[in-house]
C-alpha cells in the first residue's frame, strides 16, 4: 500500500473513533497545529501550557470550538482531571536554544519532572503517553544520517545540555514505565521543523533568516555555513506524531520523525534571499559551542512501521511560512505605529 494511502487509512480510523485527548505545550508552535488538527478529526482536545513560551494566539482560532478546552498549567507540577482521557502528547518543553538556555534548570524540569508527572497522570487514567523527543538527543553525530541506534555524542556539561540531557532524561523515564509498569508509550525523535505558528522571536535559523530578510537586515550565519539541517514543514510533522500514537502498540522504541533532505546554512540563507526578494547581505559569525555539524534523519523505522514519510519539499512549505512572518512583521509595525 502507497505511504500516502497508510497515512489516510490511519487518520480514517482516527476519525471515526473520538477521544479525549491532552495536548501539553498545545499553545506551541508544533502544539497548537497539533491540536487543531486532532479537532479536525473529531476529537476533543484539552490543551495544557505554562504560556512561558507558547502564544494564546496560536491557539486563538480554536477557543470557539466546543470541542476545544485551554487549562494554564505548568508540566513540572503534577496534573489532575476527573474526565476520562484517552492520549496524552507531551510536547511541553522550549525547543529553541535561546529559549530553553533562559532558564536551563526549569527546562531540565520541564523534560524530568514533567514527563514524570505526564507518566504519573498516564498510568491513572490508563491512557497511551507520547513523548516529544528530539534529535538533539544525538548531539553532534559522528554519523549521518542518524538512525534510531545511534547513541550520540552529548557533551553533559554545555550550553545546550539542559535540553539534550534532558530530553535523553526523558525517553530513558518513558522507557521504564513502559517497562516496569505497562504504560502505554511512544518516543519521537523530532527533527527541524517549521512553518506558521513559529514565534518571530523564536531564534532558530529558519525564523532568524526570514524575519532578517523580511526587515532588510544581514542573514547571520554561524561558523562558515556548511553545517547542514534537515527541515520538515509542520503538516508533515503532525501527520507523523499523530500516525506514531495510532500506531502499533508494541512501537515503543524511539522513532525519527523529519525530513531527510538535508541543506546547509548556505543553501538555506540563498533560498531565503530568493523567496523574500531580499537584498539583505549574508555575515558570518563565530560557530556557538556544541552547535552540531551535521543533522539528517534516517526515517527507515517511521516508513517501515508507520507508512509515514513526509511530502512537502522545503521550497514548498518556505512560502506559507514567508507568508505568515510577513503578516506578522506588518502586525507588529502596526502596533508600534498606534502606540507611537
Amino acid at each position: 500500500m502507497a505511504t500516502e494511502g497508510k497515512i489516510q487509512n490511519i487518520q480514517n480510523l482516527t476519525h471515526n473513533r473520538t477521544k479525549t485527548i491532552i495536548v501539553t505545550g498545545g499553545a506551541g508552535f508544533l502544539g497548537s497545529h497539533l491540536c487543531g488538527r486532532l479537532l479536525g478529526l473529531g476529537h476533543t482536545v484539552i490543551c495544557i501550557d505554562s504560556l512561558i513560551t507558547g502564544r494564546m494566539q496560536n491557539i486563538a482560532n480554536l477557543e470557539s470550538n466546543h470541542r476545544f478546552s485551554f487549562i494554564q498549567h505548568d508540566v513540572i507540577n503534577p496534573f489532575s482531571t476527573s474526565r476520562s482521557i484517552d492520549e496524552i502528547y507531551n510536547l511541553a518543553c522550549p525547543a529553541s536554544p535561546p529559549k530553553y538556555q533562559l532558564d536551563p534548570v526549569h527546562t531540565l524540569k520541564t523534560c524530568i519532572e514533567g514527563s514524570i508527572n505526564m507518566l504519573e497522570f498516564a498510568q491513572e487514567k490508563n491512557a497511551m503517553v507520547l513523548q516529544a523527543s528530539t534529535s538533539e538527543v544525538y548531539g553532534d553525530p559522528n554519523i549521518s544520517p542518524q538512525p534510531e541506534s545511534y547513541h550520540g555524542n552529548v557533551n553533559i556539561v554545555g550550553p545546550r545540555s539542559c535540553y539534550d540531557e534532558g530530553k535523553r532524561v526523558a525517553e530513558t523515564l518513558f522507557h521504564e514505565y513502559h517497562a516496569e509498569y505497562g504504560v502505554a508509550t511512544k518516543i519521537a525523535r523530532i527533527f527541524n521543523t517549521y512553518g506558521p505558528n513559529m514565534d518571530p522571536e523564536d531564534g532558530r535559523v529558519v525564523s532568524n533568516f526570514i524575519m532578517q530578510a523580511l526587515q532588510g537586515e544581514d542573514l547571520t550565519i554561524y561558523g562558515e555555513g556548511e553545517q547542514t539541517r534537515s527541515f520538515c514543514y509542520e503538516s508533515d510533522l503532525i501527520d507523523g506524531l499523530i500516525a506514531l500514537m495510532e500506531g502499533p502498540k508494541d512501537l515503543t522504541q524511539p522513532v525519527n520523525l523529519g525530513n531527510p533532505c538535508e541543506f546547509t546554512m548556505n543553501e538555506l540563507a540563498e533560498i531565503v534571499l530568493e523567496l523574500t526578494g531580499s537584498k539583505s547581505k549574508v555575515v558570518y559569525d563565530p560557530l556557538p559551542t556544541d552547535d552540531p555539524k551535521k543533522r539528517r534523519p534516517d526515517i527507515s523505522t517511521a516508513l517501515q512501521c508507520l507508512g509515514w514519510e513526509p511530502k512537502i519539499p522545503l521550497l514548498e512549505g518556505l512560502q506559507p511560512t514567508i507568508a505568515y512572518f510577513r503578516q506578522e512583521l506588518e502586525k507588529s509595525q502596526q502596533h508600534a505605529v498606534k502606540a507611537s
